[in-house]
């Protein structure tokens, strides 16, 4: 996508400007240093200049100080811009893999599809998809694509998407909000939001700058040869004090090292949200969300920045002694103790807020980056179940190898029997019904040319495996995921079930007595769905479902000694085996006889 490639460019370029500038306005402020130094050398020892002079340079270097912080933000917002880009190209160029969040976390082994479909992980999903910088944007996200929502918000996502869909500026400006600050545990922020802190009240505070005008008196008077008497009572008075109010002081202040450093992501997040123009009713819902009292939360949040920023000046040698004169810890900490019980309840719909809007941009960002995905068309969910796809790809498959398929199950359709040799796309087909059908559900576009479905909930068995922590074999595994789908199927709302390889660890008769029963089972529920097997004589179960079941295969090939696949779904149960031929292609001595009549399978 060019238009990645000219943002990139002018981005670095950008950075590497700012680069020379940061570079010489450091050297500028080392100079005001060295003239600051010369000048009260020159005044204080040798009397050249008056001390009025050092003014000059001091005011330089507050100069300096200032434009080098903004260079700097700058610089930093230009660095996270061209990593922005970097990883749209990287995805847009199939080489993504390892570039993003992966979202282990959300990885679930009992879940009914999560780790079937590739949901979490290394070159999952959640990692092509993902853009959030915050956990609660995460994990909004890793919600959204674990569990199907109500039909109407799916549509009302749909709308929000495609609005968002164009804002490339948007994006960006959300990727390099608040640079400095990293990635905002929105966790530890809403923990710390949520313990009510003790009032310091007006007395206390009054009482503080009482002792200091007391301190700087005495110290004054002690300086122009008064008696030290009273300064010592003050500092013993303003110890007492200390030690007094410490403990409230620290309850205040206590976790807030780690969430409040992070501020500045979140104010500067949340005021791009604000400022964003918006049409689309679920997006102007979290707008409003975000005000309280008439303020925007962006406004409130950079208050509250600011006071953390205020409680790190007493860090600073020059002014610790002013700000323990001062108390100046019990004074910000009593500002941000009011901060926090007027807004501290108003944070989790804030942070809910973001959360929603990170999940919306990410996949508003797939669908900028895929402009040939369209939306899905949702079905009404009181019809029979429906998955009518045309033209389906699988996202996570690189473009120049993705093979499309029509997958189609209408009303009078209810499962469709994959048969077909290894590696010749039979699981690659489950996980592209399935994944396309998650991202229907979490109101993404589809990788389809055409995609018609109602409200569906994904139960799978592509990747079941033994447990020897569990003490469980993949049979018994297998059949505990069987039950748990089969408990999902006559519920709202309705089950698209892909089964892979059903119960092959067990002999040919009990396979197809068991897979039988279970096929029957979902279809009378309801349920619509897809099998795959290597054994003939399941497909035979077609003809057991009244004709709701359709036998539909992959071919291969030997070509010489390779062996090829057009990755095509074609009618009918497949034809031949190619496991004899895989075994002497690789050097295996096999008799040359035909199977018998009355074989059921082949593995």
């Amino acid at each position: 996508m060019h238009v990645y490639h000219e943002r990139l460019a002018a981005r670095q370029l950008e950075h590497r400007r700012l680069a020379g500038i940061d570079a010489r306005v450091a050297y500028a402020r080392l100079t005001a240093v060295a003239a600051t130094i010369l000048v009260a050398i020159l005044s204080l020892r040798y009397a050249m200049l008056t001390l009025w002079w050092v003014c000059a340079p001091i005011v330089a270097f507050l100069v300096f100080a200032v434009w080098h912080d903004r260079v700097l933000r700058s610089k930093s917002a230009a660095a996270s811009a061209c990593l922005f880009y970097e990883r749209g190209l990287a995805r847009l160029e199939d080489r993504w893999i390892g570039t993003g969040s992966q979202g282990q976390r959300f990885a679930d082994e009992s879940h009914p599809y999560a780790n079937d479909l590739d949901l979490f992980g290394s070159g999952s999903l959640f990692e092509l998809l993902s853009l959030a910088r915050t956990q609660i944007g995460e994990s909004t996200l890793a919600q959204w694509l674990k569990a199907p929502a109500p039909a109407e918000d799916v549509r009302l996502r749909q709308q929000a998407v495609a609005e968002l869909r164009p804002q490339l500026d948007f994006r960006e400006a959300m990727a390099t909000a608040g640079t400095e600050a990293g990635e905002l545990d929105t966790v530890a922020l809403s923990g710390w939001m949520a313990r009510t802190p003790p009032a310091i009240g007006l007395l206390a505070q009054v009482a503080a700058l009482v002792l200091a005008a007391g301190i700087i008196a005495t110290a004054w008077w002690w300086a122009v040869d008064g008696p030290m008497t009273p300064l010592l009572v003050v500092l013993l008075l303003k110890a007492a004090f200390t030690r007094a109010c410490r403990s409230r002081v620290s309850v205040v202040l206590q976790g807030v090292e780690g969430p409040i450093r992070q501020l500045d992501i979140l104010s500067s997040a949340l005021a791009q949200i604000e400022q964003l123009p918006v049409a689309s009713p679920r997006l102007n819902a979290l707008r409003s969300a975000l005000m309280t009292e008439g303020e925007p939360s962006s406004r409130a949040i950079a208050r509250l920045h600011r006071l953390a920023d205020m409680l790190d000046w007493q860090r600073n040698a020059f002014f610790a002694p002013i700000g323990a004169a001062f108390s100046w810890s019990l004074h910000v900490a009593a500002l941000i103790g009011r901060w926090r019980r007027r807004f501290a309840s108003r944070v989790p719909a804030w942070l809910n807020a973001l959360g929603e809007y990170e999940a919306l941009n990410s996949i508003a960002a797939y669908g900028f980056e895929h402009p040939s995905d369209g939306f899905p068309i949702l079905l009404d969910e009181t019809l029979s179940a429906v998955f009518d796809g045309r033209q389906l790809g699988h996202p996570l498959v690189p473009a120049a190898q993705m093979v499309r398929n029509d997958v189609r199950l209408p009303p009078d359709v209810r499962l469709l029997i994959i048969s077909g040799s290894n590696m010749s796309g039979k699981s690659t087909l489950l996980r592209t019904v399935g994944v396309n059908a998650v991202m229907a559900m979490a109101g993404a576009p589809v990788r389809a040319e055409r995609l018609e479905l109602t409200p569906l909930a994904v139960g799978a068995t592509l990747h079941i495996q033994d447990s020897l922590q569990a003490g469980r074999s993949r049979f018994f595994t297998e059949i505990t995921r069987v039950r748990q789908i089969a408990d999902l199927a006559g519920r709202q709302p309705q089950l698209l079930f892909l089964l892979d390889e059903l119960f092959q660890g067990t002999n040919s008769h009990d396979r197809q007595v068991g897979a039988t029963a279970v096929l029957r089972t979902l279809v009378a529920r309801g349920a619509i769905g897809l099998i795959t097997t290597h054994d003939l004589a399941l497909t035979a179960i077609a003809g057991e479902l009244d004709g709701r079941a359709l036998n539909v295969h992959f071919r291969d090939e030997f070509r010489g000694n390779e062996m090829v696949f057009d990755y095509r779904m074609h009618p009918g149960p497949v034809a031949h085996s190619n496991a004899l031929a895989l075994m002497r292609a690789v050097g295996l001595s096999v008799a040359d006889e035909q199977p018998s009549a009355d074989r059921k399978g082949y593995e």
